[in-house]
């Protein structure tokens, strides 16, 4: 069954996702830039929040012809749309911004926890004015950006570029789940239940690699290779 609705679905084992490319990514970027230009903001520092903001963060600063770009690291999200309890800020900024003029880039706002973590964490360092921006940005987010590209009102899974080996290889885990699966079944399931095409020489090379990490095993079958979960890596074992 696919989500079509404005919030993200209870059942997180199926729901549409959206597979950016690069270019997409790039126009929204400059998008994002043309606001913050437009609205005259002109900041003395710029700050990406890792991972998501990392990419985002350098080519709106690109565009913005400004050079003073830092980061921190917050963890909330990780593979394929799994979400940790609580936001929390890993690797703190390394940087003082007391009464400096702020803006925060990330990629997007979900529930809008990352932000909402962001801007109070740094607000506890006194910077003179702090705004924030992303490329796109949920309607169901608790937090509203100052900029954003592009505006999300019926909630899907965004892949980004930047991402997208990651979370292809966590969808292909959830997919075989405690099941033994081909690798032609395995993509027929990212059709059906994530709205996304892999191709099957792709989808093997991650399952190669997640078989390299000790979290896959290959199963000969006459004359079809078959993949399943490794018992550490077997959700009824996690």
């Amino acid at each position: 069954m696919m989500y079509a609705n404005k919030f993200p679905p209870a059942d997180r084992s199926s729901f549409k996702c959206h597979l950016m490319s690069f270019s997409e990514s790039y126009t929204l970027s400059r998008i994002l830039a043309r606001k913050i230009r437009d609205s005259g903001y002109v900041p003395d520092l710029m700050i990406a929040i890792g991972r998501g903001g990392y990419v985002p963060g350098r080519v709106v600063s690109d565009l913005l012809l400004f050079n003073d770009l830092t980061t921190f690291k917050i963890e909330h999200y990780t593979r394929a749309a799994n979400i940790q309890e609580t936001a929390k800020v890993k690797y703190p900024l390394s940087v003082d911004i007391h009464g400096k003029k702020i803006l925060v880039v990330d990629d997007v706002t979900d529930t809008g926890d990352t932000l909402r973590l962001a801007v109070e964490y740094l607000k506890t360092m006194e910077p003179l004015e702090l705004r924030t921006a992303v490329l796109q940005h949920k309607t169901c987010s608790g937090f509203i950006p100052d900029y954003y590209a592009r505006k999300i009102i019926k909630w899907r899974w965004i892949i980004y570029p930047w991402a997208a080996y990651e979370d292809l290889a966590g969808f292909a885990e959830k997919i075989i789940g405690s099941r033994t699966l081909t690798a032609a079944q395995i993509a027929s399931e990212f059709s059906s239940r994530y709205s996304i095409e892999v191709k099957e020489k792709y989808l093997m090379e991650i399952l190669e690699d997640l078989h390299a990490r000790g979290e896959t095993e290959r199963i000969n079958r006459n004359e079809n290779t078959a993949w399943r979960l490794t018992e550490a890596s077997c959700p009824d074992h996690r």
